[in-house]
């Protein structure tokens, strides 16, 4: 049987799907590397709201999706910008989100980070109202017992002056910090707000104004995320961290080589695309912990065109592709998002999308994944 797909030059090409999933099993917790999945949250479909009233989340299919990824050995990078943080998600439902994944963490013996940013401010701020919204956001992951992210802030990109801004905020932080945190740093193509973050427009500025913080408080920072996708810097940075700090790659273009690493160091992961991935992720990073870069290579190498895919620009709108493998794998009921978010692709990119992980074998029921491709073709008026 195939399927009849759009094509991204006009009208419509046939697909033949996979006859069988491929098996994916769960095993021993992984040894080489720390591995977060940036999870996605589940709207709920019947909610009355309109797109910029408060998330409604269905809070039984989020959880769910979030032991389907611990099941695995992932961790969990909770409301994060996966999680339409300051697209769809606001701090209310973000807090919520928090509480109620530590929680189930805790139940399940999961590993969780979440996300500590100032997203409560919705009107331009002063630098002592931007650490109070993080203080605030602070209390409430180490309360619930995650490890907290410092994420990356629109509101302190838009206030600071100059570096010394972000060296004095970051310090008072860290500080306050009762454990060691994770750093963020989010580029403009995920986010165009924090262009210029740390302080200047150009990358080497920027990058010695974060390890100045990370050299002033090296006891309070886990490690630092990057997600500039440019393989390049980051491992120029990861070679200038000090011993023990770990460099958690947010590339989502170049994640294979970044994870598998050189003769000088590795990086380890804090990924969006470990979201769909999560199952085939988990098998390629015990295949590393064997010491066989090159099988988990084979394994995460051909991951990487459907990353791509579903990151191409506008980058900030990969969230729509996420959801909707998750809905395509059987993993939600439907294709909703918050802020109506599902909107925000093209039907050729979506049947793209769904041609690469029907590929790999990311979907655990093939004719589930294919029945619902055809729905929301007819949806768009195709016919097979």
């Amino acid at each position: 049987m195939t399927i009849q797909l759009p094509a991204e030059t006009g009208g419509l090409r046939a697909y033949q799907p996979r006859a069988q999933p491929l098996a994916r099993t769960t095993g021993a917790p992984f040894t080489s590397r720390t591995v977060f999945a940036a999870a996605h949250v589940v709207a709920d479909p019947y909610a009355d709201v309109s797109p910029g009233s408060p998330a409604a989340v269905d809070w039984d299919a989020t959880l769910a999706f979030r032991r389907h990824l611990w099941a695995h050995g992932l961790g969990v990078a909770e409301a994060m910008d996966t999680a339409q943080r300051g697209m769809g998600l606001d701090w209310a439902g973000a807090a919520e989100l928090i509480r109620r994944s530590a929680a189930e963490a805790k139940a399940v013996g999961g590993r969780i980070a979440c996300g500590v940013g100032t997203d409560q401010l919705t009107a331009p701020a002063s630098l002592a109202e931007i650490r109070t919204a993080y203080e605030e956001q602070l209390a409430v992951v180490e309360e619930s017992g995650g490890q907290a992210i410092l994420m990356a802030s629109r509101a302190l990109a838009a206030t600071a002056s100059g570096p010394e801004d972000y060296l004095e905020v970051y310090g008072h932080l860290l500080r306050q910090a009762s454990e060691p945190v994770i750093l963020h740093w989010l580029g403009p193509m995920f986010d165009p707000a924090l262009e210029g973050y740390w302080g200047s427009p150009g990358l080497d500025a920027a990058t010695e104004v974060l390890v100045q913080v990370i050299a002033a408080h090296p006891d309070k920072v886990d490690g630092i995320k990057v997600s500039l996708l440019d393989a390049r810097r980051e491992v120029d940075l990861r070679r200038r961290l000090p011993r023990g700090l770990r460099c958690y790659t947010g590339d989502d273009f170049n994640y294979p080589e970044l994870i598998a690493g050189d003769e000088r160091g590795f990086s380890h992961a804090l990924l969006g695309i470990f979201d769909p991935l999560g199952p085939l992720a988990a098998q390629a990073v015990r295949v590393l912990d064997t010491g066989d870069a090159k099988g988990f290579r084979e394994l995460l190498d051909p991951t990487v065109e459907l990353s791509r895919h579903l990151f191409r620009t506008p980058t900030r709108f990969y969230k729509t592709g996420v959801v909707f493998l998750a809905w395509l794998a059987g993993h939600q009921a439907h294709f909703a998002m918050v802020g109506g978010l599902q909107s925000a692709r093209s039907l050729p990119h979506f049947a793209r999308a769904y041609e690469l992980a029907d590929g790999l074998g990311l979907f655990p029921d093939p004719e589930l994944a294919e029945t619902r491709m055809k729905t929301l073709l007819a949806l768009y008026g195709v016919t097979q």
